[in-house]
């Protein structure tokens, strides 16, 4: 056996001594080197020349950071200045060459002041400023303005009656006919536009306070309140004649205590002399959203605005085809009416 072989573990022990000092010896070299390479200490001539440029700065930057950087708007004699343009001006379209000053120009859109477009930061330069409407509520710049409202804010609105607009009429004609009486006791027909037919059976007539008819179309709307007999003139031989004339009473909500007298019986040739209506509007209120969303309201009938408001402040006074009459009371307690022709919105009767 060799010699190596034999001392192979003590050997290799010595090789892995000399190793780990090589090793040692080698980073003692180059931490030595760390100096030239990066050298910490002044490498420049002047006293503020430092190893990292732009050091000196960071303290600085740090302090600027802590600053009050809160902006506020510059005001100088009373008025904002922008920052970036300075004093608002405006020109006119015949004198582009001249400036308009709003603080001290008359009112570009009378009777609106020119303040007035600055407190509420609106621009008024152009020719249909007082028709815009910047909150989309349905009330124009013109309208918020008389009304004392705020242009900026959907809730701050004008009072919705100057909205309302009267789309069209749904009135139904009808007619009530009496038969010949026996007694004080009459026989009724009823007819209407929209088809409706009722009358009362045969071989029944309705006594003094009985109200009819008993079902069906316009079922218990009407109470015979008794008859009597008087003169009139007859058109047919120009005589006066002597008339049975029945008093009936309509007892429909918006109608009860209306009072119809009709001719007993009711000629065919005298039907259009008694005709009646019960006339509905179709409406729509054109703001808050609700534009072109039509509503019903019979006449006589109270409502509100929005139709989905609890609070029916509004009443139907009168409809016609033409036109219809609202009355209502306004904040101040004072009682309105407006007449709104169709297609159209209120003009005031005040």
């Amino acid at each position: 056996m060799s010699w190596f072989s034999k001392n192979y573990e003590k050997t290799a022990l010595g090789a892995a001594v000399l190793l780990a000092l090589g090793l040692v010896g080698l980073g003692w070299s180059k931490l030595g080197g760390v100096d030239e390479a990066f050298n910490p200490e002044v490498i420049g001539k002047g006293s503020n020349d430092t190893a990292v440029a732009g050091a000196d700065l960071i303290p600085k930057a740090m302090q600027s950071m802590k600053l009050d950087r809160t902006w506020a708007q510059e005001v100088v004699d009373g008025r904002p200045v922008d920052t970036f343009t300075g004093i608002p001006l405006f020109i006119k379209s015949s004198d582009p060459e001249k400036p308009v000053d709003l603080f001290t120009a008359p009112p570009v859109h009378p009777p609106i002041p020119n303040l007035w477009w600055i407190e509420n930061r609106l621009d008024p330069g152009f020719a249909d400023s007082p028709n815009r409407d910047p909150d989309a509520d349905g009330f124009s710049n013109m309208e918020e303005f008389l009304a004392k409202t705020d242009p900026n804010n959907n809730k701050s609105i004008p009072a919705l009656i100057a909205k309302l607009m009267y789309v069209k009429d749904e009135s139904v004609m009808w007619l009530l006919r009496p038969g010949y009486g026996d007694g004080g006791s009459f026989p009724f027909s009823y007819e209407d536009t929209k088809g409706g037919l009722n009358k009362t059976p045969p071989g029944q007539a309705i006594a003094p306070n009985g109200l009819f008819f008993a079902n069906k179309t316009m079922a218990k709307r009407f109470k015979l309140l008794g008859s009597e007999v008087r003169r009139a003139l007859s058109k047919n031989v120009n005589i006066e004649v002597e008339v049975t004339i029945v008093r009936v009473e309509d007892q429909r909500p918006n109608k009860i205590g209306q009072i119809y007298e009709l001719p007993s019986p009711l000629p065919l040739d005298r039907k259009n002399e008694h005709v009646k209506y019960d006339r509905t509007a179709v409406l729509s209120l054109e703001a808050i959203g609700e534009s072109g969303k039509e509503f019903k309201v019979e006449e006589n009938t109270t409502f509100a605005l929005p139709p989905s408001s609890p609070k029916k402040d509004y009443l139907l006074k009168k409809v016609s085809p033409e036109s219809i009459t609202v009355e209502f009371t306004d904040a101040q307690g004072t009682l309105k009416t407006v007449d709104i022709t169709k297609g159209g919105l209120p003009k005031s009767n005040d």
